[in-house]
C-alpha cells in the first residue's frame, strides 16, 4: 500500500485523466443542453408573442400583462429594446422582436419576447424553471455516472497495474540478490516491452559480472597456488643461510611473502564459496584470551557475564585475530575488546577508518589513508568473508572521540 509506488501513480494518473475527460464532456453537454433549452424557449416565447400580436391586431386589445410600459420591463430587456429602436433620422420604422432570458428570482427564470408598439411594448414570457431543473438533474446524473465509472475503473486500473508492478519488483529483488553476492540470480523475464528490456539488461549484467569475478577468482587462486611451491623452497633455503643481519632481513621478507600467499589462498577459497562452518559451543572469554596469547599482542578485554556462542571457533579466532592485528597495525593504543552476549567490539584509538571503507566496506589491496599504515588490505577482507561463512555480521565505524570501531554480531 505504498502511496509512492508505480501502481498508485498509474491509478492516480488514470483518475486525473478520467476526471479531466468527464469535466470537459460534462461542460460541453451542459452547454449544448442549455443552448438547446434557450432556443426552444425563444421559439415558444416568439410563438406566444405572435399569437398576442395577432389578437392585438384583430381586436385592438391584448391579454392581461401582455401590454406593458417600458419601465415595467426587466432592465436587460429594456436595454436590448433601446438598442434595437430606430434612430430618429431613419426613413422607415424598424420593428424588432426581442427575446431575453431573465432570472427574476433564484430558481425562477423566464424567457421574454417583446415588440415595441408605439410607446408601449407587447410582451410574452415563458417559464423556464422546468428546463433549469432538467439541466440540474442532467448535471447530477453526469456527476453520478462519472463517479460510478471512476469507482469501477480505479480498481480495474490498480489490478491491471499490478502485473507490471510485480514484474518490476521481481527485477528489483533479483538486482538486490546480485548486489548481495548471488551471481546466479536471474530474472528470466519474457516479453517485448520495456520491463523485459530492463530484465534482460539485468541478466546480462549479472552474467558478465559473474564471468569477470570467476576469472578474477581463478587468477588469484592460480597465482597463489603457483607461488606456494617456489615459496616453500625459498623458505627452506633461507634456513640454510648463515646467521647474519642480512639473513634475518631475508627471512623476515620471506615470512611476509608466505603470509601474503596464504591470505590470497584463503581469499580465493572464500570467494569460491567452498568454506563451511563447523558449529560448536565456544566460550567467548577464553577464545579472546587464547587469540591474544597466540598473537603475542596486548589488548584491554572486558567481558560481561559468561558468554557462549554456537559458532566455528577456528573461523571466529581468525576474525578476531585479523581485527586485533589491524587495530595494532593501523590504529593507536590502547586496543580494547568488549564482549557482551553475542557481540564482540574491537576498538583502537588511532585516526579511524577512511570514509571510502565506511561507505563501501573493505576491499582487497586497498589500505585507505596513508596514516593508517601499510599492508595489503586483505585482513579485513578475510574477516568479512569468514564472518559471512559463520553467519555473523561485521559493522565498521568511527568513535566520536577518535579511533576505529568494529562490531561483530554473532548469530543466535
Amino acid at each position: 500500500m505504498n502511496p509512492t509506488s508505480l501502481r498508485w501513480k498509474i491509478a492516480a494518473l488514470v483518475a486525473v485523466g478520467c476526471c479531466a475527460v468527464t469535466a470537459v464532456v460534462g461542460v460541453l453537454v451542459h452547454r449544448a443542453t442549455f443552448d438547446r433549452s434557450m432556443r426552444l424557449g425563444e421559439g415558444d416565447a416568439l410563438q406566444a408573442l405572435t399569437q398576442i400580436e395577432q389578437e392585438y391586431a384583430r381586436t385592438g386589445t391584448a391579454p392581461a400583462d401582455a401590454l406593458k410600459e417600458p419601465d415595467e420591463l426587466p432592465a436587460e430587456l429594456r436595454q436590448r429594446l433601446a438598442s434595437a429602436r430606430p434612430e430618429p433620422a431613419a426613413l422607415l420604422p424598424v420593428f424588432a422582436r426581442i427575446t431575453c432570458y431573465v432570472e427574476e428570482r433564484p430558481g425562477q427564470p423566464w424567457m421574454w419576447a417583446a415588440e415595441p408598439v408605439g410607446d408601449q411594448v407587447l410582451v410574452a414570457r415563458i417559464e423556464m424553471g422546468s428546463e433549469l431543473r432538467s439541466l440540474e438533474a442532467l448535471d447530477r446524473h453526469m456527476v453520478l455516472a462519472a463517479l460510478a465509472a471512476l469507482g469501477v475503473l480505479l480498481p480495474v486500473t490498480v489490478l491491471a497495474a499490478e502485473l507490471p508492478n510485480r514484474r518490476l519488483r521481481r527485477v528489483a529483488a533479483t538486482a538486490r540478490r546480485i548486489a548481495d553476492g548471488d551471481l546466479d540470480a536471474r530474472t528470466e523475464a519474457r516479453g517485448r516491452d520495456e520491463i523485459a528490456d530492463i530484465s534482460a539488461a539485468v541478466d546480462s549484467m549479472a552474467a558478465n559480472l559473474q564471468r569477470r569475478l570467476l576469472a578474477e577468482q581463478r587468477f588469484t587462486a592460480d597465482i597463489a597456488h603457483d607461488l606456494r611451491t617456489p615459496l616453500m623452497g625459498l623458505l627452506t633455503a633461507t634456513e640454510l643461510l648463515p646467521e647474519s643481519e642480512a639473513t634475518d632481513l631475508v627471512r623476515d621478507r620471506v615470512r611476509v611473502l608466505r603470509s601474503l600467499v596464504e591470505d590470497l589462498l584463503e581469499v580465493s577459497r572464500l570467494d569460491a564459496g567452498a568454506e563451511e562452518a563447523e558449529r560448536l559451543p565456544v566460550p567467548l572469554d577464553r577464545l579472546m584470551a587464547e587469540s591474544l596469547r597466540r598473537l603475542g599482542l596486548t589488548a584491554e578485554v572486558s567481558v560481561v557475564g559468561d558468554p557462549v556462542a554456537e559458532t566455528d571457533p577456528r573461523r571466529l579466532d581468525r576474525i578476531v585475530a585479523n581485527l586485533v592485528v589491524n587495530a595494532h597495525r593501523h590504529g593507536g593504543p590502547p586496543v580494547e575488546i568488549g564482549v557482551s552476549g553475542r557481540t564482540i567490539v574491537v576498538r583502537d584509538h588511532g585516526p579511524g577508518f577512511p570514509g571510502e571503507l565506511l561507505a563501501d566496506g573493505p576491499r582487497r589491496f586497498r589500505t585507505g589513508r596513508a596514516e593508517r599504515g601499510g599492508g595489503h588490505g586483505l585482513g579485513l577482507t578475510i574477516a568479512v568473508g569468514q564472518a559471512r561463512v559463520i553467519g555473523a555480521r561485521l559493522r565498521f565505524g568511527n568513535a566520536p572521540d577518535g579511533g576505529a570501531i568494529v562490531t561483530l554480531e554473532l548469530p543466535g
